[in-house]
């Protein structure tokens, strides 16, 4: 049993993995973020992120032009990093979401038929 959830595991990390970039998009899109808002919100949504997963990310993200930032005075500590989405950024966010789409529409497909077959 172990052996199986250890699979399983290992199955949903590479699942989240593979759409954490877009849901990074995704949040940044609904309004500009910092790094701990985001990792607050992709928790809430029970997707566990550390801050060493997230900031290459986001760097990454940065350097292809989809995001960029800006420094904003904290009143509960230091100054904050907010991101924002470009307009490059919001060209590859509606690709993903195309993509996303499809990816859900062919699982579905997939399921449906083989429910029908058995």
């Amino acid at each position: 049993m172990e052996v199986l959830n250890s699979n399983t595991d290992n199955l949903k990390s590479q699942m989240r993995k593979g759409i954490l970039e877009y849901c990074i998009l995704l949040i940044i899109s609904k309004q500009d973020a910092y790094a701990s808002s985001i990792i607050a919100e992709l928790k809430a949504a029970n997707m566990i992120v550390v801050e060493g997963t997230l900031y290459p990310l986001l760097i990454r993200q940065k350097n292809q032009g989809l995001l960029e930032y800006r420094w904003e005075e904290s009143t509960q500590g230091p100054p904050r990093k907010y991101y924002k989405i470009t307009e490059k950024g919001r060209n590859v966010l509606a690709d993903m979401s195309t993509a996303w789409q499809e990816v859900i529409d062919t699982i579905e497909l997939i399921k449906t038929d083989k429910t029908q077959t058995q």
